[in-house]
């Protein structure tokens, strides 16, 4: 099939799509969004397992997972209708680790870019000069004598 793709008729549509898809940027992107995901799961974990329990301990044992405002009971015929703002507070405290998480990678970044950066722009010392310069160099001297 991914043959099939790739010997789609030649319309220039299609070849700027083959172009974009070959580019390094997409698939830079590709890796980018799969570590995102995984990043996301490993804070959701953070949260729910590792510092909503001691929180919810602090404020007298609750389990912000189970807050919830019912608005109509479960009968046999019908689930139970409720808002469950305990998840929506463990949802806002992820939101907030990701983006401080976030934040100091892209400080650590753009610190040790401008440290790069001041590195490549160090000048280059001046060349050594030519023997004309040099001679000329001591002639002058020796004509302020």
């Amino acid at each position: 099939m991914f043959r099939f793709i790739l010997n789609l008729p030649k319309s220039p549509i299609m070849k700027e799509f083959k172009k974009f898809i070959n580019r390094g940027s997409v698939l830079d992107m590709a890796v980018g969004l799969i570590l995102a995901t995984y990043f996301g799961a490993i804070v959701k974990s953070l949260v729910n397992d590792v510092i909503m329990p001691p929180v919810g301990l602090l404020v007298g044992g609750i389990d912000f997972a189970s807050l919830k405002i019912i608005i109509q009971p479960a009968t046999e015929e019908v689930a139970e209708v409720a808002i469950t703002y305990g998840a929506f507070v463990n949802h806002i405290i992820t939101f907030l680790l990701v983006a401080f998480s976030i934040f100091l990678v892209l400080k650590v970044y753009n610190k040790a870019k401008e440290r790069w950066e001041e590195e490549d722009n160090v000048p280059a010392p001046p060349p050594p000069p030519s023997k004309q310069e040099e001679l000329l160099t001591e002639i002058r001297d020796l004509l302020k004598k």
